[in-house]
């Protein structure tokens, strides 16, 4: 793999805009995960480094949004504070109090978006851990941009380009919210990609939890090959979608490759998990590849239980870029925030072709060294 001159990073301070201060995970109200400090962390660690430079997102419009979501969940997501000021309980935050579960209405057909504030919010949330705040509407729309404009730079012949953004997407399938996720900012990209280069794009969602949107979104389509290293979801969220039985339906059979691991996942044995799906990337020939980049995978994560190290990020970056194929690298999860910099610095250097820089600082041998 050829080392590039500087990697360009798509940031805007807009992020800040969206701050939930709750959620309610496990039947408590809890200080959000999700928050600034976690980009803040990455861009401080980045900016200084010489070999990273940044600049703003550009402007794309709905359309790119469009062709990825529902309209109803965009009209919703885009009118719902407003609503909620005007008809709402007065709350800081919009929360479902109850949600559309589909044995509700099994046999009855579909029901119709409720005209509550409330109902709606159930209707197109599927957890608690996902409020809508003042900004947030607006924070994701520029996480959407922050993604194109990545893309952009792929298809403008850069090798690799970094999306540094909140809140992550991954979760959000075609007419649904939640985890933490809005709109899906990695689908927006492949969809967007897929339809400039007329090509097969592939997805390696690397974050510890499954992206259960971007599977939902293209699960039947033969052009988009998703994979996901995530944990078993027996055990974690999402529950219900990541199993290795999902393999997608209809033309899509066959391009949904799903890795569960277990409790305790270590360097070795997610290296191993890697080279199973870059080697399924590889045979899929795809023109490039959207990388949802988690760090939650991090054995100090506060709401993970694997036990990878800071070493193995360079690692994994590092055979990433040895896919030798144009990368759109795209933030998702990662919540501990000490770390949360240095180890996206390891996996963004390795990626480019660029030596660890903890080895550097600390004297650590590098792992594949």
């Amino acid at each position: 793999m050829e080392q590039v001159d500087s990697m360009r990073v798509v940031y805007s301070p807009r992020h800040h805009l969206h701050d939930p201060d709750f959620e309610v995970t496990g039947g408590r109200r809890i200080a959000g995960y999700e928050v600034a400090a976690r980009v803040e962390s990455i861009r401080h660690a980045l900016e200084s480094d010489p070999d990273f430079s940044f600049e703003a997102p550009g402007t794309f419009g709905i359309g790119p949004i469009r062709a990825v979501h529902d309209a109803g969940l965009i009209a919703y997501l885009e009118s719902a504070w407003q609503d909620w000021r005007a008809r709402g309980t007065g709350a800081s935050a919009i929360m479902p109090d109850a949600f559309l579960h589909p044995g509700a209405r099994a046999g009855m057909g579909d029901a119709p978006a409720p005209s509550s504030p409330c109902g709606q919010a159930g209707y197109y949330c599927f957890d608690t851990a996902t409020p809508i705040v003042p900004g947030t509407y607006e924070v994701t729309r520029v996480a959407c941009d922050a993604a194109l404009t990545a893309a952009d730079g792929v298809l403008s012949g850069e090798r690799s380009v970094y999306a540094l953004t909140r809140p992550p997407g991954h979760h959000s399938a075609r007419a649904v919210f939640g985890g933490y996720c809005y709109l899906n900012q990695a689908a927006v990209a492949v969809e967007w990609l897929a339809g400039r280069t007329h090509d097969r794009i592939a997805v390696l969602d690397v974050d510890y939890h499954h992206g259960n949107g971007t599977q939902q979104i293209f699960y039947d389509r033969e052009d988009v090959l998703y994979t996901s290293i995530h944990a078993d979801p027996s055990r974690t969220f999402p529950y219900f979608a990541g199993h290795a039985s999902e393999t997608g339906a209809g033309a899509g059979t066959g391009t949904t490759f799903n890795q569960p691991m277990p409790a305790g996942t270590n360097d070795a044995q997610y290296l191993e998990a890697i080279e199973r799906t870059l080697t399924r990337i590889e045979a899929f020939r795809p023109a490039v590849v959207v990388v949802s980049l988690g760090f939650d995978t991090y054995g100090q994560d506060p709401i993970g239980d694997f036990a990878l190290t800071t070493p193995v990020y360079h690692e994994i970056g590092r055979r990433a870029g040895a896919l030798d194929l144009p990368l759109v690298i795209i933030q998702e999860g990662g919540y501990d925030v000490a770390n949360l910099g240095r180890n996206a610095r390891e996996w963004l250097r390795g990626s480019a072709g660029l030596a660890p820089a903890f080895a550097a600082e600390d004297g650590v041998k590098a792992i594949g060294s």
